[in-house]
């Protein structure tokens, strides 16, 4: 942490709310963006901003940053994007599913958020069995229909099917224990 940010830290201890407020104005634009380019939700990445922040006045005397404030800020943000996609509501949106055309408009922090997340994606792609990676390939990288795939492969279109539902059931349990541990872990210490 730099100095700046010491005496921020200090200021939100004593609480003086209009420190709040100048960090709310100098991140909300960029924390929003972040978070919108990946769920695509004006009023929910609203929400998720709103309660980062509360969060962040909430626990002041108990904060221990150990980087940026500025960094600090946005793991709290890609935290709460990555529980969203656990949650129900988002069980029909597939996270992995166009990811570079969702950063289109990324911010520096996007990109890393960006990054790491195709990594993870590859990483589990290489734990399923090999006809269901390459299926899975066929389908999200080179953007085959399953009846293409399912030619190209010489298996039915119901297989094609069952592969693609099971890589996105792994990809859907192991993303969400590793962003909920490992993610928090990494970015938070």
């Amino acid at each position: 942490m730099n100095f700046k940010d010491v005496e921020i830290l200090q200021r939100l201890k004593k609480g003086d709310k209009k420190v709040l407020s100048e960090l709310y104005d100098s991140y909300w634009k960029a924390l929003f963006v972040s978070s919108y380019n990946l769920l695509n939700d004006k009023e929910l990445c609203e929400e998720i901003i709103q309660d980062v922040f509360i969060d962040f006045w909430n626990s002041k005397e108990k904060l221990q940053i150990k980087i940026s404030i500025k960094s600090y800020l946005y793991a709290c943000v890609r935290y709460k994007v990555f529980n969203e996609f656990r949650k129900s509501r988002f069980k029909n949106v597939e996270l992995f599913e166009e990811l570079p055309q969702r950063f289109q408009y990324a911010t520096p922090e996007t990109k890393i958020m960006h990054k790491e997340l195709i990594m993870q994606v590859d990483a589990i792609v290489k734990t399923l069995p090999k006809k269901c990676q390459e299926v899975y390939v066929l389908s999200r990288n080179n953007q085959l229909s399953h009846k293409e795939i399912a030619k190209k492969l010489g298996i039915s279109t119901k297989t094609v099917e069952n592969h693609i539902t099971y890589a996105l059931k792994v990809l859907r349990t192991a993303l969400g224990h590793i962003l909920s541990i490992e993610f928090l872990h990494y970015y938070l210490h």
